[in-house]
């Protein structure tokens, strides 16, 4: 006669599913067990959070949040191995909810369909035993360490870009967190997001099954976790390094004295201003504006600031290039008397490329919003976006 399972226990099911576990020392029905009662956050369901929510699904734990606001779109699946083209449109914490419940039917999958802020980080994080950062934004990575540290949570870290990725584990209790290697943002614009720069479609997969396994070896309490450590990884090469991270005992909020006690505004740390109204700023151009001008024959400059190969992908008849490091170098092949729209992919760049025309003098400058791909969406849909 079989006896009731408890919360933890494993049915017949599960011990199949599980068996290349069970048969490892540092794993066992113990630490299986564990698996199934533990619970992990996360923070993002894109690149990073694609790998590992599978490869967390797959290893049986019990419960699984995803916290994300977005949707999918056709550039996420060239990385983000949750999706397929049939979610095209769908919320990322639908889709992936589903695609996990299919890879693992015996776990709880909790779905946050909402921007995590410093209104609702410490409620939702507290709810979980290890976060898994997955984020691609500075506001939302030092808001998910405070959050961390605060509630004593270990913070497992990734990032990528292009061909470089990073992975940490930050946790306050048993070494340093991200303020201490990072006390203060960059300043905004400074370094470009996978969305303006790229990043290689495998190294996402690298980086966060890196992750995936630094959550399943905290939850076993087994190996060298990377805490004090930072992991570099560079995909060109394929190669590894390893620092090491000592924690900073003047740190805001880990350290001896910490002065940072509850959630702050992140977007005003970073320097990022909050988004109110869908306006357009001081000295922007619309992609319809643009159009409307040229049709009548006004005498504008077009600058293109985009790296070179990106016109293999898009681009304006007549546009001068000039890419965005070279600009400044460059200022003497552009005159000053000419009224110049700066153009890119999204208008980053561009905005970046305004501010460095007017602090040299330029008088008439404006921005394209939105960049090449608004084009594309408002005035020439046969015109890749990217």
């Amino acid at each position: 006669m079989s006896t009731p399972l408890d919360d933890n226990s494993l049915s017949p099911q599960e011990v199949a599913r599980y068996s290349r576990h069970l048969i490892m020392p540092q794993v066992g029905m113990a630490g299986q067990r564990r698996l199934k009662a533990a619970s992990v956050l996360l923070v993002g369901a894109g690149g990073l959070g694609s790998p590992a929510g599978l490869y967390l699904a797959a290893a049986g734990v019990g419960r699984i949040g995803l916290v994300d606001a977005d949707v999918v779109d056709a550039s996420n699946l060239q990385r983000q191995v949750l999706y397929g083209s049939r979610d095209l449109g769908r919320p990322k914490t639908a889709a992936a909810a589903d695609r996990l419940r299919d890879l693992n039917p015996h776990l709880e999958i909790v779905a946050h369909e909402t921007v995590l802020d410093s209104g609702n980080a410490l409620e939702i994080l507290a709810g979980y035993d290890v976060v898994v950062d997955g984020s691609d934004n500075f506001p939302t990575r030092y808001l998910v360490n405070d959050a961390c540290v605060l509630l004593g949570r270990p913070d497992v870290y990734g990032s990528i870009f292009r061909f470089d990725g990073q992975a940490s584990v930050f946790w306050a209790q048993r070494g340093p967190c991200y303020r201490c290697l990072f006390p203060e943002p960059p300043p905004p614009g400074l370094v470009p997001s996978c969305a303006e720069g790229g990043v290689l479609g495998v190294l996402p997969g690298i980086v966060g099954a890196i992750q995936a396994n630094e959550a399943i070896k905290l939850i076993l309490r087994e190996g060298e976790p990377l805490i004090g450590r930072l992991l570099l990884f560079d995909a060109l090469a394929m190669r590894f390094q390893e620092f090491k991270l000592p924690k900073d005992p003047d740190c805001p909020v880990c350290g001896e004295h910490p002065t940072l006690r509850e959630l702050i505004d992140y977007e005003q740390f970073c320097g990022i201003p909050r988004f109110t109204a869908p306006v357009e700023a001081a000295g922007e151009m619309t992609p319809t504006q643009l159009r409307a001008r040229l049709d009548r024959g006004d005498p504008l400059r077009i600058l293109d600031v985009r790296d070179p190969h990106e016109l293999a992908i898009s681009r304006l008849a007549d546009a001068q290039l000039i890419p965005l490091p070279e600009l400044e170098a460059r200022l003497g092949e552009l005159d000053p008397a000419d009224e110049i729209v700066v153009i890119c992919r999204t208008g980053a760049r561009s905005a970046r490329a305004v501010r460095i025309l007017e602090r040299a003098g330029f008088g008439r400058v404006h921005n394209l919003s939105g960049g090449i791909n608004r084009w594309a969406d408002e005035v020439d849909a046969g015109l890749p976006k990217y």
